[in-house]
Formats: C-alpha cells, structure tokens, sequence
C-alpha cells in the first residue's frame, strides 16, 4: 500500500491540470476572509479534515445499518452524506490551492477518488435495495481509497501542517 500511495506523488502527468487549478482557485477563494473560513483561521486548523468525517461516518454507518435490516434508515445515512459531501469539497479546495507539486499530485487523485465514491453514493441513493448495495459497497471502496490518499497527503507529506497560522488574524 505504501509503495502505491508514494507512486501518486510522481505522477507529472496531472502537473499541468493542477497547476493551472490551484492558480484559478487562489484567484477565485483570494487570501483574505473567505480563505481564512474555508481553511480554518478561526478554527486554529484545517477544516476540511474534520468535515470529512461526516461523510465517511455516514456512509460507513449506512452499510452497518443496511446489513443489519434497516433499508430505510440506511438510505437516510447516504443522504446526509451527500448533504455534507459539498462544504466538505469546497474546503478542501481552498487546501489543495496552497499545495506544493507533489502534494497537488495526491491531492488530485485524492479529489478524483472521493468524487467518484460520492457519484456510487448517488447512485445508491436513486436506486432500488438490491442495485443501491452494489453501489454503495463501490462507493465505499473508492471512499477508503481516496481516503487513504487523503491520509497520505496529510501524515506522510505534511499538506497543511503548521500553515494555518498564517491566515490567522494579527492578535490571536
């Protein structure tokens, strides 16, 4: 698994795409008061690892529940987490601009993976019990492989650690 998450760090071939998509979404969030809330100032670190959690938690509580025989409350579990899936995105498009090469590399795959597991989570949401299981046990996978990555960006690469203060106010 290491050896795949490290090899995400020397893909070149999305440098490209990335770089042009950090620069847009720099200019576009800017560097004052709305960077400083989706990247977590006010917080006194990122949000966007603790916005994932909602996600992921539901999704993962909606297989237990539907394994358990309680269809309709699994359902509820995938909506909630389609509901939280774009404040989740958007913070964590304000961290990808401020990522360095290697990082956007991951960061990258990361976004793709996590897209793909909420579009598997949307189809298991518009779909009947038996095809909604196929969905969601796709979208869980694509989930813990992009989480993973996430992980990858944070612990191994250090995306974002130590940088939020500097988007802090001056006096706090």
């Amino acid at each position: 698994m290491k050896r795949i998450l490290t090899a995400a760090e020397s893909l070149r071939a999305v440098d490209p795409a990335t770089s042009v998509a950090a620069r847009g979404l720099r200019k576009v969030i800017g560097r004052g008061a709305a960077d400083r809330l989706l990247r977590g100032a006010w917080l006194g670190h990122p949000v966007h690892p603790l916005l994932v959690t909602l996600p992921i938690g539901a999704w993962l509580s909606s297989a237990v529940l539907d394994l358990t025989g309680q269809p309709e409350a699994a359902r509820r579990l995938v909506t909630i987490g389609l509901a939280a899936t774009p404040p989740t995105v958007l913070t964590g498009l304000a961290e990808f601009s401020g990522l360095d090469t290697a990082q956007r590399r991951v960061g990258a795959i990361h976004a793709v993976a996590n897209t793909l597991a909420a579009g598997c989570f949307l189809a298991a949401n518009r779909s009947s019990r038996r095809t909604a299981r196929f969905w969601a046990a796709a979208g869980l996978v694509t989930l813990s492989a992009g989480g993973a990555l996430g992980g990858h960006l944070s612990y191994a690469q250090g995306a974002g650690v130590g940088r939020w203060s500097s988007l802090q106010p001056d006096g706090q």
